[in-house]
């Protein structure tokens, strides 16, 4: 299972790295966790190799094969972001399309039950990003388009991930058989459609238009483990 950080949304999820890391803080951390979430089954490091020796793909079913699974996988939790506006953004990174579940609490609670066999479905999972939200939230005022009470709703980002444009949508009980074709349909235009971007020529853009994104703790990487955020790179080896 691959997790996203919200590197700089909290200080819980950098904690949780620094956790993994001897104390450093750096943008991404990786180890192999038991199913319960507390056993650590390989070393921790900045990425797969540092964790695995070898062939990384044989490595990780190596491991499987430790663990029965005790559930169906069309039953596993649905993915949701803390909040649209970071949803959103990396919707737009990852060059996807984002469904946003809007309505009441127990509607969202439901909703959330009855989404797991179509969000897993073998066709659509790893295709979208999912994201959950109670009525009358700021969601609403970067969103073009019916942007109703109570729907789902799939989003196209914008090129740098700070408005959306609402593509479709539809009631929360909808026929899951409905909800599937529409998502599929919708993926194969936006596939179609949209041109892969160029990381380089993304930032340059980003940078000429002044594009800003702001978050809640200071951006950067603690490398030496200070407590400090470095703001040049590590020394250079001689």
């Amino acid at each position: 299972m691959c997790v996203r950080i919200d590197s700089y949304e909290s200080q819980e999820a950098q904690d949780l790295v620094r956790s993994y890391l001897n104390g450093r803080f750096e943008n991404t951390a990786f180890c192999i966790l038991s199913p319960n979430g507390t056993q650590r089954l390989t070393r921790s490091g900045r990425g797969p190799q540092h964790a695995i020796r070898g062939n990384l793909a044989e490595g990780l079913e190596r491991i499987a094969r430790r663990y029965s699974p005790k559930q169906k996988a069309q039953e596993a939790a649905v993915p949701d972001f803390p909040n649209f506006r970071l949803g959103l953004n990396v919707a737009s990174a990852d060059q996807r399309l984002i469904l946003l579940v809007s309505g009441t609490n127990q509607e969202l609670k439901k909703t959330r039950e009855a989404l797991k066999a179509v969000c897993n479905d073998p066709d659509l999972i790893g295709r979208f990003h999912y994201d959950f939200e109670e009525q009358k939230q700021s969601w609403q005022k970067v969103l073009t388009g019916p942007s109703d009470q109570s729907r789902l709703m799939l989003i196209l980002p914008d090129e740098f991930g700070q408005k959306g444009k609402v593509l479709w949508s539809m009631p929360l009980d909808t026929p899951s058989a409905d909800i599937k074709s529409a998502l599929l349909e919708s993926n194969r235009a936006f596939a179609n459609e949209v041109e892969k971007k160029v990381y380089r020529e993304h930032v340059r853009k980003g940078r000429r238009e002044k594009i800003q994104w702001t978050m809640p703790m200071e951006y950067g990487e603690d490398r030496d483990g200070d407590g400090e955020i470095d703001f040049r790179g590590p020394p250079r080896r001689r």
